[in-house]
């Protein structure tokens, strides 16, 4: 006794360990299933379980059905037990084999491309909807096995339900093509590199959509070194990717405080470290920073939706594992840095919220945003570390700043100039043959720009 009262003691004061927090919010619950893998398989196997019970249940009698449909009738649906086991060990052999084969190819694209790509293949909905097929069929064919046929009972349906069977395992064989012409064509980089710069740019509209109103705007960051604040440390370890900065707003709003995030979207923060800072006269109590703290968004790993940064730097990891000398493809970290270029030039058309603001134009959330010249650096630093010795990304690299000085602004465009500056001085080291400096003196002077750029490589 003396155990359980120490226990939900525990429980009482440990309430928002991840566990117990899903147990007592069945909608947070629901909401993590929706977004699993095995959510639409189990949706797919209630139906095909459903039909195995209409088939198994004493059905209305065949009477008046055309006679044509009665010739159709197995003389004897219990002899056909032998089919149905045949048909469940090919189902389960073709299961087995499909994925088996599946997850040699994803292991290999994850080597070739990047790990964190290989769970965002096997997670498409549509591959999803194949694996509750294959188990419905299991499963319907399951449920005939182990209810046999009675000897008294209308043959016609029992029949119907063996045809139902043999439908289904062909359904299954055709899905299974469909299958592995899919995930054959989802590993090709080219559809790799469209679906990140896809997910990105939608992550990166939805973010557009929510900032609509005046109560988003983008002003300076107050000094809050001085002043009197409280700070609420993070609940667990994990990446901070987004929060619903309305219910924050809100939330500050009624206690009359502004909340300050002490970090940028997508940094990992480990338990206990000051996350969000609180000025306000009073203190809240804890329910209300337990209120506050629920509206971040942490996951234990990358999220391209809730945070766009992501898409853009596994293209990075992309392109810089593709110029590893295991892989040795340039080609594909030029389709990278192509994608990446386009996405920066949608960032760069925008000016991103940092405060949100309440209905009488006063600031309650402040967050931070990654400059340009941070999020550049991150983005093709790397690119130009591995590919420095390769002469057609650094040329690649120059394009893309070419591109994106059209539309900067004056500090965007002085970033960009360093970083033109700084490839120029890597073409300068390694373009040492004459061929090499004048096809590189040609590529400066093509395209249209606002960089300061020499006429022709200098000297060696």
């Amino acid at each position: 006794m003396d155990y359980l009262l120490a226990l939900l003691v525990v429980i009482s004061r440990k309430g928002r360990i991840m566990g117990l927090s899903l147990l007592f919010h069945p909608i947070l619950l629901f909401k993590r299933f929706a977004s699993s893998i095995a959510y639409l398989p189990t949706l797919a196997a209630i139906v095909y379980a459903a039909l195995g019970v209409l088939a198994l249940i004493p059905p209305v009698s065949s009477d008046f059905l055309p006679e044509a449909l009665k010739q159709l009738g197995l003389a004897s649906p219990g002899d056909a037990q032998p089919l149905l086991s045949a048909l469940l060990a090919g189902m389960i052999s073709l299961m087995v084999f499909s994925f088996s084969m599946v997850m040699s190819v994803l292991s290999q694209a994850g080597a070739n491309f990047s790990h964190k790509l290989v769970f965002g293949l096997i997670s498409e909905r549509r591959h999803q909807w194949v694996l509750g097929h294959y188990l419905g069929t299991i499963l319907f064919i399951l449920m005939l096995l182990i209810v046999p046929h009675a000897t008294d009972g209308d043959r016609l349906w029992r029949s119907a339900a063996v045809y139902s069977a043999c439908l289904m395992v062909l359904h299954c064989l055709g899905l299974f093509v469909y299958f592995i012409h899919n995930v054959s064509q989802s590993i090709q980089i080219d559809a790799v590199i469209s679906g990140l710069h896809a997910a990105t740019l939608k992550s990166m509209q939805c973010r557009r959509d929510n900032e609509q109103g005046k109560q988003w705007q983008s002003l300076p960051v107050p000094d809050v070194s001085n002043a009197s604040y409280h700070e609420i440390p993070a609940r667990e370890a994990g990446y901070l990717q987004n929060a619903d900065l309305s219910s924050m707003a809100k939330l500050a709003a009624d206690s009359d405080a502004i909340v300050h995030l002490d970090f940028r979207f997508g940094d990992y923060v480990l338990e206990g470290q000051p996350i969000l800072r609180l000025e306000c006269a009073p203190v809240p109590d804890q329910q209300w920073r337990d209120d506050l703290c629920d509206c971040l968004i942490q996951l234990h790993g990358e999220s391209v939706e809730e945070h766009f940064v992501y898409g853009m730097t596994q293209l990075m990891e992309v392109a810089i594992k593709a110029l590893s000398p295991g892989i040795n493809d340039p080609g594909t970290a030029r389709l990278c840095l192509h994608r990446l270029t386009d996405l920066l030039s949608h960032y760069m058309r925008e000016q991103p919220a940092n405060c949100l603001t309440d209905s009488n134009g006063k600031v309650r959330v402040y967050w931070q945003i990654e400059p340009f010249e941070s999020l550049v650096h991150r983005l093709l630093t790397p690119i130009l570390h591995y590919g420095v010795e390769d002469q057609s990304i650094l040329l690649g690299l120059l394009k893309a700043v070419k591109s994106l000085s059209l539309m900067a602004n004056p500090s965007q465009l002085t970033t960009l100039q360093q970083v033109a500056d700084r490839i120029i001085e890597n073409l300068e080291q390694h373009s040492q043959h004459h061929l090499d400096r004048r096809f590189v003196s040609q590529r400066l002077k093509q395209g249209h720009h606002r960089l300061l750029l020499p006429a022709e490589l200098k000297a060696p």
